[in-house]
């Protein structure tokens, strides 16, 4: 039996605000769907060039007062990154809080604005530890 790809969905609470977070990672919005009868819209987003791995944001036009302590959302998206350092500092320039660095040069997480874990991994060989990452804290849960 032959099995594909289809796509990750978050759910979110601000549409603009969770797709601008994204766009901040490289996604571009690929297509939306607006459902009056269902009363969502689904916001389809890629990193240029990956169009089959998509995500899916889910935004319920009536709220969804569960978010995000109801766990539903997912556990965490993993992205590879070609310079893991220049990455954390692009998203700290816009505000995003760096919950796990990358002390090791290799691996860190931030948070989406709906409490999605988002891991940044570095692309090859880890790159060698480096200041303010070396010695930066976590910064709340990841």
């Amino acid at each position: 039996m032959k099995v594909r790809y289809e796509h990750l969905m978050v759910r979110v609470l601000d549409l603009d605000t969770s797709k601008a977070f994204y766009e901040l990672l490289g996604y571009q919005e690929l297509r939306r769907r607006d459902s009056e009868a269902g009363r969502y819209t689904n916001v389809f987003m890629t990193l240029p060039g990956q169009n089959e791995v998509a995500l899916e944001m889910t935004y319920n036009w009536d709220g969804d007062d569960a978010l995000p302590a109801d766990s539903r959302h997912f556990g965490h998206i993993a992205l590879r990154v070609e310079d893991i350092y220049g990455m954390c500092q692009h998203l700290m320039d816009n505000g995003v809080v760096i919950a796990r660095p990358p002390r090791d040069g290799y691996m860190a997480f931030v948070r989406s604005p709906d409490n999605i874990s988002v891991e940044l991994l570095q692309e090859g060989d880890p790159l060698p530890p480096a200041e303010p990452w070396a010695s930066m804290p976590n910064t709340g849960h990841w």
